[in-house]
């Protein structure tokens, strides 16, 4: 993958991220209150270092229910400390005793009913708390820190999007060319919104790239908060005024079938980094995608951060579907420490797979 325009240029300074697992931690904001009644259990669920769909299936074996009737908003990386939610359909049965599931590394925060069933993506955001360790340039960070909360960053999906090394970009493009089938739901899911996200990814680094965060005629934007959107024939001193005030946000198409959003110069820039990806747009399309649009930029809200000598606790609040890694981009070079160490234990088994053979 080509690498992606930075807003305030590359960062300077360098650090380490997930040095522990406690170095990130995620806490999922529901935007409703359990009801108290009906036969789906909520459970807010603290986990260190186990993966969603392991707790997933804890959950659904504890509860003597079949997989399928366990549900989550979304799923949170292994190597964190996360607070998620997940909803269990019990019909007809007695409540389990959730609290016989506490260990050190699964703990149930709190139980309830709720009268229906909790669905991907039914979340009003994440909040962040991350620390950064051993920064080699704290000024250039504070520097960064102030115009993120001020601007926001380039709305990029992160590479937990792609998969370990792309993969999941590598088999999405082999699928949609005829190069491979992919028969399971969720893997072609997943290998599509790969494609489709890298699609997102070219435009957006493009426009910044080329005219930083400035409006231009025929811009498809959306209203804050929602994923409506309209096209703008000219820009004017109400619209502008909207923009700065954040009412709307300039957006950039995830691609699928129909009239680009975009007209005029918005979509003739749009258009620009696309020709050599004209056999995954013809993919999305096919695959039954419709147009849709995403906002350019993504500001973190609530942000807060300090300095202990060179590590950084960073604070602050994403919507549903963003990425902090994307804010983490534009601040430091960072560092994985957990998947540096998981490529080097991978590096290792082929090594000695290799020798056996």
């Amino acid at each position: 993958m080509k690498e992606l325009h930075y807003l305030f240029g590359k960062p300077i300074s360098q650090a380490d991220l997930r040095t522990h697992n406690s170095d990130f931690i995620v806490q999922e904001i529901l935007p409703f209150t359990p009801t108290g009644e009906g036969e789906h259990h909520m459970l807010h669920v603290r986990k260190n270092g186990m993966n969603t769909v392991y707790v997933a299936e804890i959950l659904a074996k504890f509860a003597k229910v079949h997989p399928k009737e366990v549900t989550y908003a979304g799923q949170k990386d292994k190597n964190a400390i996360t607070e998620q939610w997940f909803g269990i359909r019990i019909p007809g049965k007695e409540t389990p005793e959730w609290a016989q599931l506490n260990d050190e590394k699964l703990t149930i925060l709190s139980s309830s009913r709720h009268s229906k069933k909790l669905r991907i993506g039914a979340l009003l955001g994440n909040r962040f708390v991350l620390t950064l360790r051993n920064i080699t340039d704290a000024t250039d960070v504070d520097m960064r820190l102030q115009q993120i909360a001020k601007l926001g960053v380039p709305n990029y999906f992160g590479e937990q999007r792609f998969g370990h090394d792309g993969k999941n970009l590598i088999l999405g493009r082999q699928m949609l060319s005829g190069g491979r089938n992919i028969k399971d739901r969720h893997k072609r899911s997943m290998y599509l919104s790969a494609v489709r996200s890298n699609i997102f990814n070219q435009v957006v680094s493009f426009r910044l790239a080329n005219h930083h965060i400035e409006t231009l005629t025929g811009d498809c934007v959306m209203l804050a908060g929602s994923k409506s959107y309209f096209t703008v024939e000219a820009w004017d001193d109400v619209l502008t005024t909207r923009l700065a005030e954040k009412d709307i946000q300039l957006a950039a198409p995830l691609w699928g079938r129909g009239t680009p959003l975009a007209q005029g110069d918005a979509l003739a820039v749009e258009m620009m980094p696309l020709a050599e990806f004209s056999a995954d747009l013809q993919g999305l399309e096919e695959a039954g995608l419709s147009q849709e649009r995403r906002p350019l930029l993504l500001e973190p809200q609530g942000m807060k951060w300090q300095f202990d000598a060179d590590t950084l606790t960073l604070e602050f609040i994403l919507p549903a579907g963003s990425y902090a890694t994307s804010v983490l981009r534009e601040l430091v070079d960072y560092q994985d420490v957990q998947e540096s160490q998981r490529k080097v234990m991978v590096a290792d088994q082929q090594a000695k797979t290799n020798e056996e053979c």
